[in-house]
């Protein structure tokens, strides 16, 4: 019999949310902010779920949840998911980002089981470009070696990262399940709100 492998969560809630003017995380549904919504989706398909915070980030919203702070300055998406690698550098990372009010169980779900162990990483393919969705993908200990290599280069792009390197890429169950949010204009229709 194999034993599954383990695979840890990480729900990026680092960023500055300029574009939003307010707290992408603290955004909420039905009374649920981002942030719990996707630690709790993301908990019922992994071992363990951590949340990637900048350290000046010590806020109500963040405080209930382990957490990974960013070891790395003026790197992005990536700075959270390096940092997560550091923690444990031989667990795979699915990463989440928590601005993502449509994700769902059936998209976490086929991204794990479909994920390719021989591959650094496993993402989706964008509904709107074509491009690889590198913030709601797995990321495989071999993937650190890209990451670095492209950071050296002076890039922090995670999605032109999986462009230039081998990443299996899957087609979405649900399409528009990774429809994220970055600017109030982006909110109409979804269901997510400010709360003061």
């Amino acid at each position: 019999m194999t034993v599954p492998e383990a695979l840890y969560g990480l729900v990026l809630a680092g960023g500055r949310s300029r574009r939003m003017g307010s707290d992408k995380a603290a955004l909420q549904t039905d009374g649920e902010t981002q942030l719990k919504r996707t630690v709790r989706l993301l908990n019922r398909h992994v071992d363990y779920v951590f949340v990637s915070t900048r350290a000046d980030q010590l806020d109500d919203v963040r405080s209930g949840f382990n957490q990974i702070v960013d070891a790395y300055d003026d790197l992005g998406p990536v700075a959270g998911i390096l940092s997560a690698m550091d923690s444990d550098p031989e667990k795979s990372w699915l990463v989440l980002a928590c601005d993502l009010p449509n994700i769902d169980d059936e998209t976490i779900e086929f991204l794990v089981a479909s994920a390719d162990p021989d591959c650094p990483v496993t993402a989706y393919v964008s509904v709107v470009d074509g491009l690889p969705e590198p913030l709601c993908a797995i990321w495989r200990p071999g993937s650190r070696v890209i990451i670095e290599r492209f950071v050296a280069d002076g890039y922090q792009c995670p999605r032109k990262m999986l462009i230039n390197s081998p990443t299996r890429m899957l087609e979405q169950p649900v399409p528009g399940a990774l429809h994220n949010i970055n600017t109030p204009d982006d909110l109409a229709g979804t269901g997510v709100e400010f709360v003061k």
